[in-house]
């Protein structure tokens, strides 16, 4: 079992920047999630075991930037000019596999979830 701590999320203005943090207690290929209201999950950005792959919908590509910190078992993701279509309950994963997965049922462990709301 592996248990995944987020934080960072909260209330920002549009064109402001947020930083998400997962801990995950191990190394492994993640990936960082969103769902909206009335939306599905979606994969934002992803990164491999290795952390010399990276995945980005192309929604967010330029303007968040999916990294992690070995030596502290972390995977962050720094998201700058949020847009109110950013909004959304925001979830980390961990993968089985050594991929930059994007697709939901490539992981196996999820974190609760951490709220950002971008008001406009």
């Amino acid at each position: 079992q592996v248990h995944l701590a987020e934080s960072g999320g909260g209330l920002v203005q549009a064109g402001g920047s947020l930083r998400l943090s997962c801990a995950a207690g191990g190394h492994y290929a993640m990936g960082w999630f969103r769902q909206a209201p009335g939306k599905e999950r979606e994969c934002v950005a992803a990164i491999s075991w290795s952390g010399s792959s990276t995945f980005y919908a192309d929604s967010v590509k330029g303007r968040f930037t999916i990294s992690r910190d070995n030596a502290k078992n972390t995977v962050d993701l720094q998201m700058n000019s949020l847009k109110s279509e950013d909004t959304a309950v925001y979830y980390c994963a961990v993968s089985p596999g050594v991929q930059a997965a994007k697709n939901q049922d490539q992981y196996l462990y999820w974190g609760q979830g951490t709220q950002v709301t971008v008001s406009s």
